[in-house]
């Protein structure tokens, strides 16, 4: 555990029957244990970090922490972590390589904390994703949300579908190879989210 105060919220919203959930800046090192017990079971394996150390996980994130395109944030539901969310510029990411970026698009990426001792969470999801919505239209502005499961995750496909995202094409994420970042080529499923949709605008 790290004695340094966590970073203030830069999102808050109470769903109605969820609790009260909060976005904040995640601590490479002081959340590497938390991220890494989410990211190394076997439902999290298109996460792509099975098999690392908490230490990898730790140096990975604080890694991310230096760029100004790329982003970490835990949500956590009325204290305690529920989710990891990266936010990335599509533009600065190799998934702009495979489709028309638009001025105002940001990527997402979503990882939730495995079910407790109770099992399956009905309506999760759906809560987690309508702050994750409001975060990156209300709070930062964009217009439309892009991400890019594996083609194989189908039930994270069905999940961005459920939630009001429209399919896009499926596409070839190139490899990269990087002193810093090694990423292997991936087949992903496309689907966008305007904001006009989420919004209701």
């Amino acid at each position: 555990m790290s004695d340094r105060p966590t970073a203030a919220p830069v999102h808050e919203q109470t769903v109605g029957g969820f609790g009260t959930v909060t976005v904040r800046p995640l601590d490479p090192h002081a959340d590497a244990g938390t991220v890494h017990t989410w990211a190394s079971g076997e439902r999290a394996v298109f996460w792509g970090m099975n098999g690392l150390t908490q230490e990898q996980v730790a140096g990975i994130y604080a890694h991310m922490a230096t760029l100004d395109t790329h982003h970490a944030l835990l949500m956590e539901r009325d204290g305690d972590p529920v989710a990891l969310l990266q936010t990335y510029e599509p533009g600065a990411d190799r998934v702009g390589e495979c489709y028309d970026v638009r001025p105002g698009d940001i990527g997402l990426h979503l990882l939730l904390a495995p079910a407790g001792p109770g099992g399956e969470r009905p309506g999760w999801t759906s809560a987690l994703l309508t702050v994750v919505a409001a975060y990156l239209f209300r709070t930062l502005g964009r217009s439309r949300v892009v991400v890019d499961p594996d083609v194989r995750n189908e039930k994270a496909v069905a999940r961005f579908l459920r939630q009001g995202f429209t399919a896009g094409p499926a596409v070839v994420l190139p490899e990269v190879d990087l002193p810093d970042v090694y990423l292997p080529r991936k087949e992903a499923q496309l689907a966008f989210l305007a904001r006009e949709v989420a919004c209701g605008e």
